[in-house]
């Protein structure tokens, strides 16, 4: 009964990973990628899209960035979104597309940058403790109504930590391999 609890959480777990993978694939790094500037809420005619609603985005060089509105009358509403964003690159104008050229990291952004992956990391165990402990909370209250024995329980705590163990160190593998990216 207990391995039911145990099946229950796994996907969960999976959309912990899932969801760190998105936000890593959004932080900055030395090279360009589409990840950076897909999301960029643009307001365009009183809405809201996100930059790849409304463009073709590709990378074009190594630290350059290019977005070709697919109408023309979203051209200035992309323009003011990208230069607003967090990015820290201007926008070009070049008639009929824009053009980002991402400025080399100083160590200071590195720095900031490898906080915000920090942060990321913290976020996803703590969710996963979040599981953890919702899981852990379902296997003593059918340990106490009698439908789990005592030594299933045991079991129970030593397979959900196994279960543990693995996904933080896909995290872990995760961030290792996002502050590579960010000091080259």
């Amino acid at each position: 009964m207990y391995q039911e609890i145990i099946d229950k959480i796994k996907p969960e777990f999976d959309k912990v990973i899932v969801y760190l993978e998105n936000e890593l694939a959004k932080i900055r790094t030395s090279g360009a990628s589409t990840s950076l500037v897909e999301d960029i809420e643009v307001d365009c005619f009183g809405q809201n899209f996100s930059l790849k609603q409304l463009a073709a985005i590709s990378v074009t060089g190594p630290r350059e960035i290019t977005i070709q509105p697919w109408d023309k009358s979203y051209f200035e509403s992309i323009e003011k979104a990208v230069a607003r964003s967090s990015i820290g690159a201007s926008p070009v104008a070049d008639g009929e597309v824009i053009r980002l050229s991402l400025p080399l990291l100083s160590s200071e952004l590195r720095e900031n940058l490898s906080k915000v992956v920090a942060q990321k990391k913290e976020e996803a165990r703590q969710t996963i403790r979040k599981w953890r402990g919702d899981a852990w909370d379902q296997i003593q209250n059918l340990t106490a109504e009698g439908k789990i024995r005592e030594d299933d329980k045991f079991r129970a705590k030593d397979k959900l930590q196994e279960l543990i163990d693995e996904y933080n160190e896909k995290i872990d593998k995760l961030i290792e391999n996002k502050l590579k990216e960010i000091s080259l």
